[in-house]
């Protein structure tokens, strides 16, 4: 498939989120692998993503009264073991901010060859990492109105960063409130 189509397959898949009932909440974590080294990159964002998800369970549970059950679902990939064993950790014993008590279960992997809306997570993914790591903001501002936002903090999105200032829409969301 020629560049020009794929990228336009690309935002089209992004603008299937963008347009996606208000309802749907997105969550990502960018990491700056250096900031957290020794620690494993991905073992950190997946529990600050198992976390953010929970928040927001919560908050929904705090204004409906009403609790709501949350399930992660990704993409297969050789983390599968680690994340599985971390999220059992997570359930019995917490993340470092305190107890998960809206997971319904532990992570499921599903083939993203499978399943659409695993497609789309990944186009997520790949949008958060262009504009991380290259500053490519043309597929990510597309999406950005969808992460998980309430009171002007976008919670659904999370940078890990080093002491450098940050002007994305993340970590600004956050300085404002400081």
């Amino acid at each position: 498939m020629p560049r020009k189509d794929r990228l336009a397959a690309i935002e089209g898949g992004l603008d299937i989120l963008r347009d996606a009932h208000n309802s749907v909440r997105a969550f990502a974590v960018a990491v700056d692998k250096r900031v957290i080294s020794p620690d494993d990159p991905v073992e950190f964002a997946f529990e600050e993503l198992c976390n953010r998800f929970n928040l927001y369970l919560s908050r929904l549970w705090s204004r409906e009264g009403k609790q709501h059950r949350g399930l992660v679902v990704m993409d297969e990939s050789l983390y599968e073991g680690t994340l599985q064993g971390l999220a059992g950790r997570f359930r019995e014993q917490g993340t470092r901010w305190g107890s998960l008590r809206n997971m319904a279960e532990v992570p499921l992997f599903v083939d993203s060859r499978a399943s659409r809306l695993i497609q789309i997570a990944d186009l997520l993914a790949w949008a958060v990492w262009r504009r991380y790591e290259f500053s490519d903001t043309r597929y990510f501002d597309r999406i950005v109105s969808r992460f998980d936002a309430e009171g002007g903090v976008i919670h659904g999105l999370v940078h890990r960063r080093g002491t450098d200032e940050c002007y994305c829409p993340a970590c600004l969301s956050r300085s404002s409130r400081a």
